[in-house]
């Protein structure tokens, strides 16, 4: 039950940082103005607090293991979102990534 708490607040942070960094972009570089900015200021505050909940302590290992989880997510959202075809070493590359996450948070210590 803890590796499944642990798996859906890394899902909730992606979407939180990722979310929020994607409405910055769209905010600025689309010109959407300072409703989505400030929509991705607050989606961002959001991630920040969701990493806190994870249930190890270990700030670094939180932060390093939720790396691959937004290597992976980001290119999820691309494809989602933004019509992003990801290649092959695109896929392995998030595949890897995952695997990193799942060593670094769910080995037996």
């Amino acid at each position: 039950m803890v590796v499944l708490r642990s798996v859906l607040l890394f899902g909730l942070a992606a979407v939180a940082e990722i979310g929020g960094a994607w409405l910055v972009w769209q905010g600025v570089r689309e010109h959407r103005g300072w409703l989505w900015i400030g929509a991705g200021v607050v989606a961002l505050g959001l991630y920040g607090f969701a990493a806190t909940l994870q249930p190890d302590a270990n700030f670094g290992r939180i932060l390093a293991a939720y790396g691959g989880v937004f290597v992976a997510g980001s290119l999820a959202w691309g494809a989602v979102v933004d019509g992003y075809r990801p290649d092959r070493w695109d896929v392995a590359g998030a595949l890897v990534c995952l695997v990193g996450v799942g060593l670094i948070m769910y080995a037996p210590r």
